[in-house]
């Protein structure tokens, strides 16, 4: 008996995508390699961080790295990075900064339950623009003393957004940094620069996503000067403030040698692997579903690209969408994928039901099919 079983649990098929619900992602030999080549060493923290950023930076082609517990950790470490880009002797008073530049822009349209986070340092998000549009004198507007930063989520495409490139040059002519949350913006490849090249100050990846890290980290990359202060108020400063020593926000947000070694030996695999290969993949196990469930004559099915934010990112990859039958709503539907031997984790949206290829290993998109067939004719 495994310590899985021990424990009484029972792995599922994750057919919704890489959400940190189901632990993130699978990781490959190369990074668990790494974790354990950590688990053997002691190491200084400090240089870790400072050697694995540059390290990452130099594969990447951006100025600085840094390695986070997490996107959220990325959210709330570079945002107060902004807030005391100009007072650096204020890097141990948060979340108490409502009287330096503690103000982030968001657009209305880019409004999430992740933005919770931007408050956590003491900020205080300025919503833009309205449900259908933002535009430039909304952003020109909103730009005052107290504006620290203008925080990007990168949904696109999302119809009525102030695109990046012109959020980058209005916020710039005010000298105010654009930090962009891409978390879950892999693949394509490309995003891993495409932000930064923009002209983001900082951009925000999950670890435990595409990248295929542990489930806890996250990537920030961008400006020197801005990863320098983030790194700073990170977990594993130490610092003397007045003959005190001192800890910052970031303590909460603690990464392990074997996390950072993880996240080094991901990029390194994922710069390296065949896109083109992974994404036909992910095409032919949508097509294998959907004429599985064609042949069997179920009705309303297809291949679907989603857009913006609440499906599980990114839009690059296809879905299966399945509409509720006249007996079964789709709520049902995932439930009884649940309760099936082995349990499959769908995802529902907009009275749909989803099946994303992302994490389905080879092999498992037949027993999905079977499964749906089964359980569809059974409410025809």
């Amino acid at each position: 008996m495994n310590l899985i079983e021990e424990l009484g649990l029972k792995p599922v098929i994750n057919a919704a995508g890489t959400l940190t619900l189901l632990g993130g992602t699978i990781l490959d030999e190369d990074v668990t390699n790494a974790m354990m080549e950590a688990s053997k060493v002691y190491l200084d923290m400090n240089e870790l961080h400072i050697k694995a950023g540059q390290y990452i930076a130099k594969l990447i082609g951006v100025e600085d790295a840094y390695i986070s517990s997490g996107a959220g950790a990325g959210i709330a470490l570079s945002v107060a990075a902004c807030i005391v880009r100009d007072r650096s002797d204020r890097l141990g008073t948060f979340p108490y900064v409502e009287d330096l530049k503690h103000e982030v822009i968001v657009q209305k349209k880019h409004r999430n339950f992740y933005d919770y986070i931007i408050e956590i340092v003491g900020a205080k998000i300025v919503e833009i623009g309205t449900e259908t549009q933002t535009t430039e004198e909304d952003l020109r507007r909103a730009i005052n003393d107290k504006t620290c930063a203008v925080l990007y989520f990168a949904f696109d495409p999302q119809e009525g957004v102030l695109p990046l490139d012109r959020v980058v040059k209005i916020a710039h002519e005010f000298n105010v940094p654009v930090i962009v949350d891409a978390a879950a913006e892999l693949p394509p490849r490309e995003n891993l620069k495409k932000f930064y090249d923009l002209g983001a100050d900082l951009v925000l990846f999950s670890g435990g996503k595409d990248l295929g890290a542990p489930n806890d980290t996250g990537l920030i990359i961008g400006r020197k000067e801005l990863v320098q202060l983030v790194r700073r108020l990170g977990p594993h400063s130490y610092e003397k403030v007045d003959d005190k020593t001192r800890i910052y926000i970031g303590r909460p947000m603690k990464t392990s040698k074997e996390d950072i070694l993880a996240v080094v030996a991901a990029v390194k695999k994922y710069l390296s692997i065949n896109e083109k290969e992974k994404l036909k993949k992910w095409e032919d196990k949508v097509e294998y579903i959907i004429s599985k469930l064609t042949k069997a004559r179920i009705k309303n099915v297809r291949k679907f690209y989603p857009t913006g934010f609440g499906h599980p990112r990114p839009a690059i990859i296809p879905r299966v969408e399945i509409h509720p039958t006249e007996k079964m709503g789709v709520d049902e539907m995932q439930k009884k994928l649940r309760e099936g031997d082995p349990p499959i984790y769908a995802y529902t949206f907009d009275d749909k039901l989803y099946i994303s290829p992302q994490c389905l290993k080879d092999g498992e998109e037949e027993v999905v099919a079977e499964r749906l067939i089964k359980i569809l004719k059974q409410s025809s």
